[in-house]
């Protein structure tokens, strides 16, 4: 195993838990404990590298993540970006309008696996969305 670039990682992993809340430092412990390989490309380069770029604040660069993911169908990183989402300040109503854009360009069957990923996102969370006193059910 090589070793960690240490100011990469820990400037990733201060955004990564600004992002992620404490749920994605034990997602990343996790994926540490089986590949520190993976854990140092995530957190140095996606976050240390990627995240902390000027040019775009942390809500436009999850309105760009959002966006991809969906396009991808990798529904499988939605949670933790939606999450991440709320916690940078994205409304709920902005990221159902991603979610609807993105029916254009990836298609509805993409936008609409997405869009049951966020309804039940907004439901864990307890997060109003369609007016202050109407909650996912």
């Amino acid at each position: 195993m090589r070793p960690l670039n240490d100011e990469r990682y820990a400037k990733g992993l201060k955004i990564f838990e600004e992002m992620a809340g404490p749920d994605g430092l034990r997602a990343v412990d996790g994926v540490r404990k089986l590949c520190p390989d993976m854990a140092e490309l995530m957190v140095s380069n996606g976050f240390g590298d990627i995240y902390t770029r000027p040019g775009l604040d942390l809500r436009q660069r999850e309105l760009v993540t959002l966006s991809s993911l969906i396009t991808q169908g990798a529904t499988e990183q939605l949670p933790m970006h939606v999450h991440a989402a709320l916690n940078v300040g994205l409304t709920p109503e902005e990221i159902v309008e991603v979610v609807l854009q993105c029916t254009a360009y990836a298609g509805f069957p993409k936008a609409l696996s997405a869009f049951q990923i966020v309804m039940e996102q907004f439901r864990q969370r307890n997060v109003a969305y369609g007016g202050a006193e109407q909650k996912v059910d």
